[in-house]
């Protein structure tokens, strides 16, 4: 889907009012979508009604399937039963439904493709779902018997269906209402905890994208605000970007002009994308020795603010306010998926979507948008391709374009994150295919939900990843080969989103194998996109280790959670927020002329004061800038007659010997 935040909608209208466009947009970037026509054929002669027909079928993708219910009305509720929880319905509509059912043919029908049995097969849904039906409760009562009978019937077909929706939309001369929204919320309600860019004040917000989850009225003070929860809309148009807003300018402006053919971006090995700025990182990092920090510094943080600082284009870079998390659902099946509980992902994204769950907390606590996406299933790799060519190709360009959505809503941080069964295993295989690794070194131990470690499911997974690798032996070693032979729905679309954020300057916390195998093969696609990406830890997974050391990624911290793949970058983030605060608030140390804010009862702790006393170099107290000969520090200076003191060159190894031929900062101190 285009944008997440619902599993099951309802789009009403009127008669060339556009519901159906609508309804077809929200899905027309899904892997796979299965059209289900109930409308009749009508009469032949009808040339009108068949122009019609004829004008809804040009319009699918021809990657569409297209299902007919119009010779049985029940088929409709066996159809919407038997979907999979990655599969995608389209219904167009349920006015030809009432027409059909209400056919004398098929009156025998009423006894099991009732009203109330569609609402059941609609509620209790596990696919995405989208219905389209006429509201026609606006006109006037019918004046004949077949009318209002067709009329009564409708109204309490979409009275019932919009009771088992999680969202209802209404589509008036081609403009969208939310009379039900995904969250029971109104679409412009943010929790305060979850304010992000596009909702500040005098900033323009794009459509449909700062919908949140509603805050109970007794939220208790050891609860979590739950994070945001985007709703359906189509792509979002950018608002006007001035260069002082942040959130906006250099980091979301669209950054080149990709190839474009009829069917949308071309995505292709060696695409030239936007590089992260090369001289403000170092300079940020050169920055922080000026600065006033006790002790040593920031570590292996100042990575982090040197990252930053060439992600944002500036040696003084800020905090990640607006952090936008996807989490890609998609399962692997045959041995890639031994030992794993059919169904797990599906909860887990569900739980996701609702809220609760290690995820969902985090992003609540570090007030980040959860975006949850669902990747096509995955065949067996070990018996032939897991997608088919036209299958990578869809997933490619869903993901950039949620990347695009991303950007156009001001955010400023994507988190990459993904759940499914037989994920670690795909991910091992891509390694294997990209870096030459063995299947056993780089696939790590299954562990059960009852923590107990099964080597056999583990031997099944080798198995299965080593058959795959002996199929394609012979195979092209592209990235969009690698991507149909071994890597599946879920890292086909991961590859996606790191192009689409490499395009528009986003950049890219990873967390996890799916991620990390993304990343190797996108840097096939386009060398750029691995400059975009931070590993906050390796998680202690093999695969990732190889990863992060063929990327040439270093993981910032060693927290080795295992609460699923995405929740230790979110875990992280608190961290790597300070550190950028830090770098972007603290003044310059004062023996390097910064102000000194060491606070008096005869200094009124402002620049101005403490500038004046540094400049004159006769002040006294903790207050003044530079220490005189007469402050009693006994150091024979005298304001701003005597150079700073530089300690002598060692005439050989000593103390002073540092491990490294790297040049010591100037402004660093030794406290």
């Amino acid at each position: 889907m285009s944008v997440d935040g619902w599993h099951t909608l309802l789009v009403l209208g009127g008669i060339r009012s556009g519901k159906s466009e609508f309804a077809e947009s929200l899905v027309a970037d899904a892997p796979t979508v299965r059209y289900v026509a109930t409308a009749p054929a009508g009469d032949p002669e009808d040339t009108e009604w068949a122009t019609r027909l004829a004008a809804h079928r040009a319009r699918r993708p021809g990657s569409w399937s297209t299902e007919e219910t119009a010779a049985d009305p029940g088929r409709l509720v066996e159809v919407i039963a038997a979907a999979g929880p990655n599969e995608t319905l389209l219904v167009d509509d349920l006015g030809g439904w009432v027409t059909v059912l209400l056919d004398p043919a098929h009156q025998p029908a009423d006894d099991t493709a009732t009203i109330a049995e569609l609402a059941a097969a609609v509620r209790s849904s596990t696919a995405r779902l989208v219905l389209v039906s006429p509201e026609v409760g606006l006109s006037l009562v019918p004046t004949t018997p077949l009318g209002r009978a067709f009329t009564d019937a409708l109204g309490a077909t979409n009275r019932a269906v919009a009771d088992a929706c999680d969202a209802v939309a209404l589509v008036v001369a081609g403009q969208t209402a939310w009379l039900k929204p995904a969250t029971s919320a109104p679409a412009h309600a943010v929790p305060p905890a979850a304010t992000s860019p596009e909702t500040e004040p005098g900033r323009a917000a794009a459509p449909h994208h700062a919908a949140a989850q509603a805050v109970p009225a007794d939220l208790g003070a050891g609860d979590v605000t739950l994070p945001e929860v985007l709703t359906p809309a189509a792509a979002p148009v950018p608002a006007p970007a001035t260069s002082d807003e942040p959130g906006t300018g250099d980091w979301a402006a669209p950054t080149m002009a990709l190839p474009m053919i009829a069917t949308g971006l071309v995505i292709q090995p060696g695409m030239e994308l936007p590089m992260p700025d090369d001289y403000t990182g170092p300079q940020a990092v050169d920055r922080l020795a000026t600065l006033d920090i006790p002790g040593a510094g920031l570590g292996v943080l100042e990575q982090v603010v040197g990252f930053a600082a060439a992600t944002q284009g500036t040696s003084t870079p800020r905090p990640w306010d607006s952090v936008r998390v996807l989490l890609i659902q998609g399962d692997h099946e045959g041995g890639a998926s031994a030992g794993a509980t059919p169904g797990e992902s599906a909860r887990r994204a569900r739980q996701a979507r609702a809220g609760r769950g290690a995820l969902a907390r985090l992003a609540a606590e570090n007030r980040a948008g959860l975006q949850i996406v669902e990747a096509p299933v995955a065949a067996p790799m070990e018996d032939g391709p897991a997608l088919s060519a036209d299958e990578v190709e869809a997933a490619l360009r869903y993901g950039w374009r949620l990347a695009e959505q991303a950007a156009d809503a001001g955010v400023q941080l994507l988190v990459l994150a993904a759940c499914g069964a037989g994920a670690e295993a795909a991910a091992a295989a891509v390694l294997a295919a990209t870096a030459g690794a063995e299947p056993p070194t780089v696939l790590g131990r299954v562990v059960t939900e009852q923590g107990e470690i099964d080597d056999t499911a583990w031997m099944v997974r080798c198995a299965a990843v080593r058959d795959a690798l002996h199929r394609t032996r012979r195979s092209a070693r592209e990235a969009k080969d690698v991507l149909a032979e071994l890597g599946g729905g879920d890292i086909a679309l991961a590859t996606g989103v790191l192009l689409g954020a490499t395009a528009r300057k986003v950049p890219v916390l990873l967390d996890g194998p799916v991620g990390t195998a993304a990343a190797m093969v996108s840097r096939d696609l386009a060398g750029q996109a691995r400059h975009w990406c931070l590993l906050p830890d390796h998680g202690g997974r093999p695969g990732v280790r190889l990863a992060a050391d063929v990327l040439g990624l270093t993981p910032l911290v060693d927290l080795r959670l295992d609460l699923g793949e995405g929740a230790t970058a979110l875990a992280a983030l608190p961290l790597l927020r300070s550190a950028l605060t830090l770098a972007a608030t603290l003044p310059v140390h004062p023996s390097l002329g910064g102000p000194d804010h060491s606070g008096t009862d005869d200094d009124s702790g402002t620049d101005d004061d403490a500038g004046d006393r540094t400049d004159t170099g006769t002040g006294t107290g903790s207050g003044a800038g530079e220490p005189t000969g007469d402050d009693g520090s006994g150091d024979g200076r005298t304001g701003d007659d005597e150079p700073d003191f530089a300690e002598p060159e060692p005439a050989g190894p000593g103390p002073t010997t540092i491990g490294s031929d790297e040049p010591v900062s100037p402004g660093r101190r030794a406290d």
